[in-house]
């Protein structure tokens, strides 16, 4: 037998004593060319080692690989808090984060299907229009002509110069696809003057920047009520272009209210819109299909070329596996090589379960779990191999059925020689594991250690909480609650429905189900969460700066204040880390950030305030015999306790805290930064928030993303609370457990797309399972008998 070679001996990823975020100092040595799993309940610290531990290290090494210019254009990465990281290879970061939210931002932009389609049509395309760029509605249509003064041989010459760019954007819409119609009365309120606060755009406050710049203009009179505005008044308020003026001795720029909101609001994409400016946007604007290109977002040139009778425009709005046939069916020597690598990139879209999108669906609309798969395309195809792939839940968003096809693709990827690392908690991904490290024990900081490595019979048999709950089973419920009513939901066609009657029962606990891609999200979202009385918690990301804690975000920090400075008599602002309160040498951010271009920026705490963010002065009022920092370094379990009773009782801080309990958040910091959250814990600050909202029926789009299987457990009995408490509660979900707890269950299907968007069952958990027609049904009688 040969001796090993010394450069096969690095089979091992090492990493020792790493502490990232609540990682306890910890060492694990991960196989490569193998799949590893990470498991442990939700904020345990399986992110902080795969994420910002092992994967951020392998992106910083390699961008140190590039020239000093070319780092000064990518993002600076810090070396993690670790020991020793040794054996790592490239890693290609696969996550759950939300696609780019342009609006122009679609599908085949995101993943360069759009582009070949351009080349191909410019190529094969009749009539012939123009290069590539004639057919992207990202590029618009622009000539000229003038003369150039150029320098030749120490003389001054003139010519003539003329240029034209043919572009593919419809020139009325700018490739949106939509036009945009101002509610002027939801602008401002003519019946008052701009002294007194007539504009009621959010952030558009009289005492800021906006109001100064608005007020100071000199284009009309601030004290005149907006209805006596002549025309060149009104005109100038609202429409005026860019124009450079001078206010309080400060150089500005004055635009018209409508050009403003144009820039700061309908520049990003709504669905991603804070909530208050969400619900601004969609009651001062109704956006409606262009009337010039229909939706489409193309010029008419780029409509009339065609291949075959079918333009651009056509290909795009096809279904991707229909798509995939069209382009099948084009035998074009001239064109090969791009017909098979288009042809491959749409293939890789049906094997990964998402043939039922359309390239031109805006990416922005794409669920967490559809936007991690679209990622995943590009790499499936690809001859690189002993790479490391770094997973984020890959199966969120997966019905049962669609899971198979995902443990599939991550087996491909490991035999192909790569290591792939993957977060996960769903027992049919963590089964097919080579290697599993366990974290935990609890969440936070009773988290960060390794409590198992090894297979999965090993940690079968273990005593960890992934260990005990990996094989339970909810089993169907004895007896389910009867209906108080029902929402009536009529011709429903939104997307890929086709025209669904249903009744959906209230009082009780639905749940809505079906493959991905099946028109859940189309049903609910599209004629029901517009509805008066309906709170709807949907998937999109919580954004929050280093700034932003579980105190600011869930509202929580208001009632502290209060209560602090009613306590002292002095103002609330004093208790702000970002207002008056704020150390003055690091601006109440705890630390001084030192930015040194293409190296990592170093964060040093801050001498002054030693990281407490405060003015030494704030610390001095106590309230229940506390001063605001150590408020803020308490857990939501001890500040519950702390507000609930004796002299520090606030109710409507109590109540806040009462429902992070409820959500399983106890163990958070409340001054914690939201930066430092897992996915799971984000979720759940965010259903804390809605809970408080009032509304007798909640819609929760897969609330189970991010938990733990011990954590199901206890958002199972939230649910039960909030319907007993009177709520009707409508819940997208295709975890198992959730479905065998509901009182009703919805299934859609039978498949995705349009072979989806039908009602083919409607009743008891007990009742699915017994019919067993349906792919649902089949997966749930399996879950409930094993």
């Amino acid at each position: 037998m040969t001796a090993l070679h010394t450069a096969d001996s690095h089979d091992l990823i090492r990493v020792q004593g790493a502490r990232v975020n609540n990682l306890e100092d910890i060492s694990v040595e991960i196989p490569k060319r193998r799949l590893t799993v990470f498991t442990g309940v939700s904020g345990s610290g399986k992110s902080s080692l795969v994420f910002s531990t092992i994967a951020a290290e392998s992106q910083r090494m390699i961008n140190e690989t590039y020239s000093a210019f070319v780092q000064g254009f990518m993002p600076t990465l810090a070396r993690p808090d670790v020991d020793v990281l040794d054996g790592l290879t490239t890693a290609i970061i696969v996550d759950q984060q939300r696609m780019g939210v342009d609006p122009r931002s679609t599908v085949g932009t995101a993943t360069d299907a759009n582009a070949m389609l351009r080349i191909l049509f410019s190529r094969l395309g009749k009539p012939h229009i123009g290069s590539p760029q004639a057919f992207s509605f990202n590029v618009a249509s622009i000539s000229g002509a003038g003369a150039v003064t150029m320098e030749r041989g120490g003389r001054q010459t003139k010519e003539r110069r003329s240029f034209k760019i043919t572009g593919g954007m419809c020139p009325r819409c700018e490739g949106r696809g939509a036009v945009n119609d101002f509610d002027l009365t939801a602008l401002y309120d003519d019946t008052k003057s701009l002294n007194e606060s007539a504009i009621t755009v959010p952030g558009y406050s009289m005492e800021g920047w906006y109001g100064r710049i608005y007020r100071g203009c000199g284009f009309f009179d601030p004290d005149k009520p907006i209805k006596k505005y002549t025309k060149k008044e009104l005109n100038d308020l609202l429409y005026k272009e860019p124009t450079k003026i001078k206010v309080e001795g400060i150089n500005l720029t004055y635009t018209g209210l409508i050009p403003q909101i144009q820039k700061s609001f309908l520049a990003k994409d709504v669905d991603a819109m804070q909530p208050h400016i969400r619900a601004f946007v969609e009651r001062a604007i109704t956006f409606t299909t262009c009337p010039e290109c229909d939706g489409t977002r193309l010029s008419e040139g780029a409509r009339s070329s065609k291949i075959k009778g079918v333009n651009i425009a056509d290909a795009c709005s096809m279904q991707i596996s229909d798509l995939a046939e069209w382009v099948s069916g084009l035998k074009e020597p001239s064109v090969a090589p791009l017909l098979t690598t288009l042809g491959e990139t749409l293939d890789s879209f049906v094997e990964i379960g998402l043939g039922y999108l359309s390239l031109d669906r805006p990416s922005g609309t794409l669920s967490g779990g559809e936007a991690q798969r679209t990622k995943m395309i590009r790499h499936l195809g690809s001859s690189l191999t002993d790479i490391t792939y770094v997973f984020d839940e890959p199966t969120t968003g997966l019905h049962p059925h669609d899971i198979a096809r995902m443990n599939d693709l991550l087996l491909r990827l490991r035999d192909k020689g790569n290591t792939v690392l993957v977060v996960e908690h769903k027992p049919e991904t963590i089964v097919i594991a080579d290697h599993i490290v366990d974290l935990g024990p609890g969440a936070g900081s009773a988290g960060g250690n390794v409590c198992f490595e090894g297979t999965v019979d090993g940690l079968r048999a273990s005593d960890t909480v992934t260990g005990r709950h990996f094989d339970d089973r909810a089993a169907l419920k004895e007896t389910v609650r009867e209906s108080t009513g029902a929402i009536e939901i009529r011709g429903a066609n939104s997307h890929n429905l086709q025209d669904v009657d249903v009744d959906v029962p209230l009082g009780v606990l639905v749940v809505l189900t079906g493959v991905a891609g099946s028109g859940k999200s189309s049903l609910i979202h599209g004629s029901l969460a517009k509805r008066e009385d309906v709170v709807s918690v949907d998937q999109s990301a919580i954004r929050g700066s280093r700034r932003s804690n579980p105190a600011t975000y869930t509202g929580l920090l208001d009632p502290i204040r209060k209560a602090f400075a009613k306590a002292n008599g002095v103002k609330p602002a004093l208790f702000s880390a970002n207002s008056e309160g704020a150390c003055p040498t690091c601006n109440g951010n705890g630390v001084i950030y030192s930015d040194l271009a293409m190296m990592a920026g170093v964060a040093t705490l801050c001498e002054e305030c030693e990281g407490k963010r405060f003015q030494a002065e704030v610390l001095e009022y106590k309230f229940g015999g506390k001063d605001i920092n150590e408020v803020l370094t308490m857990s939501v379990a001890e500040a519950e306790e702390f507000f609930g009773d004796g002299e520090a009782k606030t109710l409507a801080a109590h109540k806040i805290l009462v429902r992070l309990v409820d959500v399983g958040l106890g163990y958070l910091t409340i001054g914690q930064p939201l930066t430092t959250l897992s996915g799971g814990e984000r979720q759940r600050i965010k259903l804390a928030t809605h809970l408080g909202e009032k509304g007798g029926v909640y819609v929760l789009d897969e609330p189970t993303t991010g938990l733990h299987l011990a954590d199901v457990e206890q958002l199972l009995g939230l649910l039960d609370r909030l319907v007993d408490s009177g709520k009707s509660v409508i819940v997208i979900e295709h975890h198992q457990a959730v479905m065998a707890h509901a009182d009703w269950i919805i299934d859609l299907g039978p498949g995705a797309g349009h072979d989806g968007g039908r009602i083919v069952f409607e009743g008891t958990p007990e009742e699915l399972v017994a019919d067993g027609s349906t792919l649902t049904g089949k997966h749930l009688a399996a879950y409930v008998g094993g």
